[in-house]
Parts: structure tokens; sequence; C-alpha cells
């Protein structure tokens, strides 16, 4: 079977005045109907990974693959057009946080609404009823009144919902999912990974779930990457990720808070050369 994303030496470098830097360098997984975790510190490519799988990585920046594909559609090969229309109908990406991503002069229902017009040949008034039923099926309570509201007059949790919503009403095969519970509380969070888990359940898409979160990652996702400058480290399956064997993972997951035992000095990363390499 052909995976739903191929990503083959992947690499993601920006020109700076020093000469260009590698954000992502020779990265390699495949993605099935499944929920992948990706996870590393700030700065570690992570974002950039998914950005660059959507195209949304900025002009300037130089991007290479043995092979990025979709399915069978290259990716890095297609037309702008093409990727344009691919984005968003298959392909659709929630970023961080609501706030900088969602329109604050537009009403939160016709965001979601032109979403679906952009990419389906829909009336004004299936639109709506579209947009509607998918603000209830991330659970957002009367959704009739949310429609007709400003992206300022809701909560950082109730946002994150809108763009789940968003990013969903097309109804994508994958769903790439940037730290899309960083900026909420625990009741919050558990309630979104819900919704998320529930729709990549019903409609069988793949996920990939990019957060700095380990144990977050560890009870929701089925496979790990873990990155470090750029480059994967270590994958392994997310319920064996406190049995990880790469020193920079086991680093990691000693700087967890833990209740019991004397944690004074704090734990910190060693960082050895050769990851690098």
């Amino acid at each position: 079977m052909t995976p739903l994303l191929t990503v083959e030496n992947l690499r993601v470098s920006f020109p700076t005045r020093t000469g260009m830097v590698e954000a992502v360098r020779g990265v390699n997984f495949t993605l099935g109907r499944e929920r992948l975790g990706i996870v590393g510190e700030s700065g570690s490519g992570k974002s950039q990974t998914g950005r660059a799988i959507m195209g949304l990585t900025p002009k300037h920046a130089h991007i290479t693959a043995d092979r990025l594909a979709f399915g069978e559609a290259d990716l890095l090969g297609m037309q702008a057009s093409e990727r344009r229309r691919l984005r968003g109908k298959k392909i659709a990406m929630i970023l961080q946080d609501p706030k900088y991503s969602l329109n604050p002069v537009m009403p939160i229902g016709r965001q979601i609404m032109e979403t679906l017009k952009t990419h389906e040949k829909v009336s004004r008034s299936e639109a709506k009823a579209r947009a509607l039923a998918m603000l209830e099926a991330v659970q957002i309570r009367d959704p009739e009144r949310v429609f007709d509201l400003y992206p300022h007059e809701v909560s950082g949790g109730m946002g994150q919902r809108i763009m789940i919503a968003m990013m969903l009403v097309c109804g994508p095969e994958l769903l790439i999912a940037d730290e899309p519970t960083s900026a909420l509380d625990v009741t919050v969070q558990l309630e979104v990974l819900a919704i998320l888990d529930k729709l990549v359940v019903e409609r069988g898409m793949g996920l990939v779930f990019i957060s700095h979160d380990l144990r977050l990652v560890s009870s929701f996702c089925d496979r790990v990457l873990v990155m470090y400058a750029g480059k994967v480290v270590e994958e392994l399956a997310a319920s064996r990720l406190s049995e990880a064997q790469h020193p920079y993972t086991r680093g990691l997951l000693n700087c967890l808070p833990k209740i019991e035992g004397d944690r004074h000095p704090l734990p910190v990363l060693e960082r050895q050369a050769e990851w690098k390499l």
C-alpha cells in the first residue's frame, strides 16, 4: 500500500549574512493513516518540516528532497497552483496560535465558509450549514452564536477548536498539527486531543502531531520521531518512548518534572558534537 506521505532526505535551508543555515537536514519518514508525533526542542526543525510539506516555507528558503510525495503526487515537482488546490482540501495544517492565524476583521463563520468555497462549488446556504456542523463537531456549544463572533471575542481554547474546524471542513486526508495545544490549559488540552483522536479514527486521516511535550506525545501518538538540530536522531513506538536509547532523547526525558526523588541540582542536557553530524 502506498504511504499517505513519503519524506526522503528533506532539507530546508535559509540564506543569512554568514551563509546558508540548514534548519532541516535530511529528514526521512513515511506516514500511513496513523498519528505520528515529532518532538524536540525549539529550533530543532519540527515546524519547518511541517511547513515544507505544506508548501508554506518562505520564498527565500531552499528546499530539496529525494522524494516528498503525498500518495503518488510529487509535492516539490507540482506547479504552485496545484499545490494551492491540494492545500486545505487534501492536506491541512493547524498552526500554533489561533490569534495569529485567524483574520481579526472577519467573522469566524465567514472564515470557515471561505475555506470551503475556495475548494468546492457550494451555495452560501450549504457552506453555512457545513460550517455550523463542523463547529458542532469540534464541541463548540451554540455554534450559531459563535458563527457570527470575531476572533477576539473567543477564548484561546475556542479559537483553537475553530482553527481545527476550519482545517477539517473540506475533509483532508492528512492533517499537520503544529503544537495545537501549547497555549491551552490542561483541561482544554485533553478536549482538543479527544477531538483530534475522534476525527482521525472516524475519517481515517493521517496526523503529524508536532510538539515539545514528550508525555503528551507518548500517550496520544502511535509513533514518535525525535529531532535535534534539524535531524531525526531516533524513531520508536510512542508507547516505548520511556525506553529510548539515544542520549538526547534520554536527556529530554530526564528533564521532565518529577514529584518523587531528589531533583537538586536540576538535570540539564549534556550535548555532544556528534549529534549534529
